[in-house]
């Protein structure tokens, strides 16, 4: 069933992080933290309604269907032949990234990132005592490439353990190339650098780009990464706990599977595998009909910006529902920034500064919403800095 996206659906008294957080005043449109404002594929509502009526809600454990679900999206959608016992359930990547830290590094050992990146991987390093090195993206004309020779010098350093590779990249929306991908893995290889690559918006990739799982690129990739992937991105499945740490070198996939153990980490929820095997056998009309909207919101969003607020340029993104949008041009520092989109604007989105170097004067956008509220967000932004214009 094809939902109608321009539909706006009213998600307040729904316990919802993001229309309802505290962090933020009811006046203020939320435009932030990446869920969407549209409803799941419809098969998925049913076959929650069809469990729930079953009285019992005991523990859950999956079955062939769960994991023959995965198998067979992986191989249609992205052409990636898996296994069974290569998957391992986590109830979520950011956690996932805490316990493969604790199971393949130790303390004062350090992981790679390229920031701006999404902030929860800074602090799972550091907060599992590693440090950080920085193989800081190159922004040049609005287009960001990797720093190549920089990353040869951070894994050449002795200490450096493992690289977390985001692809598609969040917050930027790049997709990594092949041979990308293939530079990454020659270099991790040549220094024993463990990659472990966040996929999880390898499902919401735009016309003329294609996704390449970095395990598929070579024998000798797949036996030194661990690919994450989940249904929450692709599916606004993320209040259902369920993700897909995809290990084929069982050396690495014990040593998670003994930091879950140790964590007393335990399988998906009842409604997680329902919702998560409904999806992968059921959604890929709904995805190709989401993505379609979201690309036609893209495009509303650029001829919008250079229309009306030609001073901020976007970063047009080759995947994900997440727009990185330059406002360094207003001339102010991310503190005044922040303080003008809330307080003036009424609009509640991701500060650039939080992605690590590279941010400072940026802002995210999630775009995954009815084109009303895409409108009326970007109608906030432009109607605040004309009467700032003023004042001035």
């Amino acid at each position: 069933m094809i939902p109608d996206l321009d539909h706006v659906i009213d998600r307040k008294n729904t316990n919802s992080l993001k229309w309802g957080s505290k962090k933020y005043s009811k006046d203020i449109l939320p435009m932030w933290v990446a869920d969407m404002d549209f409803p799941v594929p419809a098969e998925v509502t049913q076959a929650l309604i069809e469990r729930a009526k079953h009285p019992i809600y005991g523990y859950s454990r999956p079955d062939d269907r769960y994991y023959n679900s995965i198998i067979k999206w992986m191989k249609a959608r992205h052409g990636w032949e898996i296994e069974k016992d290569w998957i391992v359930f986590s109830p979520g990547v950011v956690p996932a990234l805490t316990w493969l830290i604790q199971a393949l590094s130790h303390p004062g050992d350090k992981v790679i990132i390229q920031q701006p990146v999404y902030y929860p991987f800074a602090g799972s390093i550091e907060n599992n005592g590693r440090g950080i090195l920085n193989n800081s993206l190159i922004n040049k004309d609005g287009k960001y490439y990797m720093d190549f020779e920089d990353l040869e010098k951070k894994a050449s350093d002795p200490r450096a353990k493992m690289m977390i590779l985001c692809n598609p990249h969040n917050p930027i929306g790049k997709v990594l190339s092949r041979e990308e991908l293939e530079k990454v893995a020659e270099i991790c290889l040549r220094h024993h650098v463990i990659v472990v690559a966040d996929e999880i918006h390898s499902d919401l990739v735009y016309k003329g780009h294609k996704h390449i799982p970095f395990a598929s690129i070579s024998k000798e990739a797949e036996q030194n990464c661990i690919v994450c992937n989940a249904p929450s991105k692709t599916f606004n499945l993320a209040g259902m706990d369920a993700s897909n740490i995809i290990i084929p070198n069982p050396v690495l996939r014990n040593a998670f599977k003994n930091a879950l153990a140790n964590n007393s980490i335990m399988g998906p929820h009842t409604f997680a595998i329902v919702a998560l095997q409904t999806a992968y056998e059921s959604g890929q009309e709904w995805l190709d009909t989401v993505i379609d909207y979201l690309d036609k919101n893209i495009t509303f969003l650029c001829d919008y910006i250079e229309k009306n607020l030609p001073q901020i340029k976007v970063i047009k993104p080759q995947a994900t529902y997440l727009v990185w949008m330059d406002f360094r041009a207003l001339g102010m520092n991310s503190h005044e920034l922040e303080e003008f989109m809330l307080k003036k604007a009424k609009v509640a989105l991701d500060e650039g500064y939080s992605f690590g170097l590279g941010g400072e004067g940026f802002e995210r956008i999630n775009v995954a919403c009815p084109r009303a509220i895409l409108k009326e967000g970007l109608d906030r932004i432009k109607n605040a800095l004309e009467d700032q214009s003023k004042i001035r």
